[in-house]
């Protein structure tokens, strides 16, 4: 009950006196944090030196696949002719402006283009027509090669 009474009239009077009592005066339930953990304040130190480089490398690491998603997403943009996105460039220069896009999502992109590059050639657009043999027309079309080396072949300014 004592206890209860000393920390919450306490703690309003060290605030109503700013804390004027010398720092020494520590009572027994006030430890410092590295003796409440338990350790010495090398170790103390030590350890929140540890904490901190692990979050650094979280949010390095954070960054650097916010920084992948935007490089897809303007990859995107650049493809399908969309407007391009401040925040997208914001955040490729904040990881350092080179990033690589995973291997995953670099095959995928590739094979996409694939796609697209036989949709967009001669045959990729016959294929979409219906009815057509595309057979019976390559074979014609190679026949028609073969009859214009053989001419050339026969030509005798050449």
């Amino acid at each position: 009950m004592a206890f209860m009474v000393k920390t919450m009239v306490g703690g309003q009077l060290k605030n109503l006196t700013g804390g004027l009592g010398s720092k020494e005066e520590k009572s027994d339930g006030e430890k410092s944090a590295a003796e409440a953990q338990g350790m010495t304040r090398e170790e103390y130190e030590e350890y929140q030196k540890q904490l901190l480089e692990e979050k650094m490398e979280r949010e390095a690491m954070y960054t650097q696949r916010k920084a992948e998603r935007a490089t897809l997403r303007s990859h995107f943009r650049d493809k399908y002719r969309l407007p391009k996105s401040d925040v997208d460039e914001a955040q490729i220069q904040l990881a350092g402006g080179d990033v690589e896009l995973p291997k995953e999502l670099a095959k995928m992109i590739e094979e996409d283009n694939e796609e697209e590059e036989g949709r967009s050639s001669v045959i990729g657009q016959l294929s979409n027509i219906q009815n057509i043999d595309l057979d019976s027309i390559k074979g014609k079309a190679q026949s028609t090669l073969d009859d214009l080396k053989q001419s050339a072949e026969k030509c005798t300014v050449m």
